[in-house]
């Protein structure tokens, strides 16, 4: 799914045999040769993944909507979803749409104190036991660090992970610096995963 979705992106991004892609992008493309040796790569700064992002929060109880967000919001510290503990962050970016993830949320948790990240994520059913493996490995299998459940309805695997054992997070981080984490992660996961099938 990944080398399809990326295929399609290229071909929709050359100007002038040029492309622009952020680091894990470039990396995954130079790896499986994707572009012709005439197309030039040009490196994106990370600080430009959200900008055209789509941010609401929510109230976790009722999910009602409390505002719609710009990119701008992102440069307060993830310790905001902790001091605003009834809200929840919903999250649309086409760089999460490339990897497959859909509705992605993050919430500070009531009970333990982490910042989870809930999404929808698009992998066949029997993808299950390579991603119970990679999550387990990767966030340390800590109580309540991850839970999964395909959901037969959507065709999709509800995923929920804390945040705070994934490598590299710190209570410091912005919620921009947070959500390229976050991506950083499930792109890692899903090419992991894929390149093992």
């Amino acid at each position: 799914m990944l080398k399809k979705q990326m295929e399609s992106y290229i071909s929709k991004s050359i100007l002038e045999n040029e492309v622009e892609l952020f680091k894990e992008e470039r990396d995954y493309v130079e790896k499986h040769e994707m572009v012709s040796e005439d197309i030039t790569i040009i490196d994106k700064e990370n600080t430009s993944r959200f900008k055209d992002a789509y941010i609401e929060r929510s109230n976790k109880e009722s999910e009602e909507l409390i505002a719609v967000e710009n990119f701008s919001f992102l440069s307060q510290p993830i310790e905001y979803l902790k001091r605003n503990k009834e809200e929840f962050l919903y999250f649309e970016s086409e760089w999460f749409d490339l990897i497959g993830v859909e509705a992605l949320s993050v919430e500070c948790d009531d009970v333990f104190g982490t910042y989870n990240a809930m999404f929808g994520l698009k992998f066949q059913k029997k993808m299950g036991e390579a991603l119970k493996t990679y999550l387990k490995k990767e966030l340390q299998e800590d109580i309540g660090s991850f839970s999964l459940m395909f959901n037969q309805g959507d065709g999709l695997w509800d995923v929920n992970f804390a945040l705070n054992n994934v490598q590299g997070f710190r209570e410091d981080l912005s919620l921009e610096a947070a959500f390229n984490l976050i991506h950083q992660f499930l792109f890692t996961l899903v090419q992991t995963i894929e390149e093992d099938m």
